[in-house]
């Protein structure tokens, strides 16, 4: 199965699909597909990156990804445990190419000014959660009638963006494998020193080749990627492990110098990692 374009599976004459991944990893490939992506996270852990930006989901998360953004779902594996994520998958054009539009609707307008970089709910998501357990046996109408009200709660709740930079192009099959190896190799190794040559020969190209690749691709430089993985891992230390010292979660999310670390926490989330501890 080629990694871009990603088809999902649908019976002849079905708009509105509804799926469960259930299992130690959702689909781990880097991916993109036509429909808006509408999930909601019912158990499980790990890192998603979508677009050009690393995040993190957990149980109870809601996340939607807009139509052709490239993402992928790495599941902690350290836990050992199951996960599980409902999803309908849809397009704009799904109940009629203007019906959207209509005024009766523009209410929720800001859900699809949001999904196109991608957004995420994680607070508050109880009425979400009772509206996707009610899809697996609610019958066609009434998948559609829970759509809509699943649009509108995601439009009126606090949410996060989860892509600060959306590729204009959709990527190629060689381009979507190339990084998708680069990405593997990344949330692999994180923890070592990575240096440009060896980055550059996991994607078989010239230092200065994959610097200008990977950079328009993601709108950010190789390095500042790396950080921001190694930063999201060390808030994920902060929070779950209160007595590791700061300069153990350094050194476990792969900074050597605790000077850098503590620079690059403070540039990547706008405070000091004490100062996160003391706010979670």
């Amino acid at each position: 199965m080629k990694v871009f374009p990603f088809k999902i599976s649908k019976p002849k004459d079905v708009v509105l699909i509804y799926q469960e991944d259930v299992g130690k990893n959702f689909y781990n490939k880097l991916h993109q597909h036509e429909e808006i992506q509408l999930s909601y996270i019912l158990k499980g852990q790990g890192t998603l990156i979508v677009g050009n930006t690393i995040n993190t989901y957990k149980q109870g998360d809601t996340i939607v990804i807009g139509g052709n953004l490239p993402h992928v779902f790495k599941s902690d594996a350290s836990t050992g445990k199951t996960s599980k994520m409902l999803s309908l998958f849809f397009t704009k054009d799904s109940l009629g190419e203007n019906f959207f539009t209509l005024s009766e609707f523009q209410i929720l307008k800001p859900f699809f000014n949001r999904m196109v970089r991608g957004f995420k709910i994680d607070t508050n998501t109880s009425d979400i959660e009772a509206l996707f357990l009610q899809l697996k046996t609610s019958k066609k109408l009434e998948r559609f009638i829970i759509l809509l009200q699943l649009i509108r709660a995601t439009s009126t709740k606090n949410h996060k963006k989860l892509s600060s930079f959306v590729y204009e192009k959709n990527y190629s099959s060689a381009d979507g494998n190339r990084l998708q190896v680069v990405y593997d190799y990344t949330i692999s190794n994180f923890r070592s020193y990575i240096s440009l040559d060896q980055i550059a020969d996991v994607s078989n190209m010239t230092k200065t080749s994959f610097c200008k690749y990977f950079k328009k691709r993601t709108n950010k430089t190789y390095f500042e990627f790396l950080n921001e993985l190694r930063i999201q891992n060390a808030c994920k230390l902060l929070r779950e492990d209160i007595d590791q010292s700061i300069t153990a979660v350094a050194y476990d999310s792969g900074f050597k110098n605790i000077a850098n670390f503590n620079r690059q926490f403070k540039y990547i989330k706008g405070m000091t990692p004490s100062n996160y501890r003391e706010l979670v």
